[in-house]
């Protein structure tokens, strides 16, 4: 299948990410200060930056995991069918489990993710996204950190792709399709 012709505009820069990954850190180390170990699950594979970051600026004990879901396939839209492709190696019942995510948009991945998570018996669940589009969401769940609120616009970078692509990108961009008016 070819691949539409499309550019990517700049919506949230890689200085804007820095400061904002730094203050959402220290809200995340306030509320798990005094764990014995943190266990951080990322969601695969589009939170891998995002986690690596947030992991880095946390002064506390951490372990991380990670779980694969697809709702997206190569495709610009939710499919509302969340898949796991890949589970977490280790136990979390018992700990304090964070989990990241990289954006939120119908809310399905992250609703299937938690509930699975909340039946391993965590001690205290929480969770992060990168970026949250409230308008598109269709069940009830919000992150408890956000780091940005985004209008309803397909964005790239940051460990965000389409298509397996534009991963690499150091901030988030909007994609504008060359074949639309």
């Amino acid at each position: 299948m070819a691949q539409r012709p499309y550019v990517i505009d700049t919506m949230i820069s890689a200085k804007q990410i820095a400061a904002r990954v730094e203050e959402l850190s220290q809200e995340i180390h306030d509320e798990f200060n005094g764990t014995d170990k943190l266990v951080v699950v990322g969601l695969l594979r589009g939170s891998f930056v995002f986690i690596a970051d947030v992991v880095r600026e946390l002064d506390l004990p951490v372990e991380v995991d990670f779980l694969e879901a697809s709702s997206y396939g190569d495709s610009t839209e939710s499919s509302r069918e969340v898949r796991i492709l890949k589970d977490l190696r280790g136990e979390i019942a018992g700990r304090d489990v964070l989990v990241v995510e990289d954006i939120v948009d119908t809310g399905f991945t992250l609703k299937h993710v938690v509930g699975l998570l909340q039946a391993k018996s965590p001690r205290k669940l929480k969770t992060i996204a990168l970026l949250d589009k409230p308008s598109r969401r269709e069940v009830d769940i919000r992150a408890d950190w956000i780091g940005f609120e985004i209008p309803d616009e397909f964005v790239v970078g940051y460990g965000i792709d389409f298509a397996q692509r534009d991963r690499n990108l150091p901030h988030i961009g909007k994609v504008r399709f060359l074949d639309e008016s």
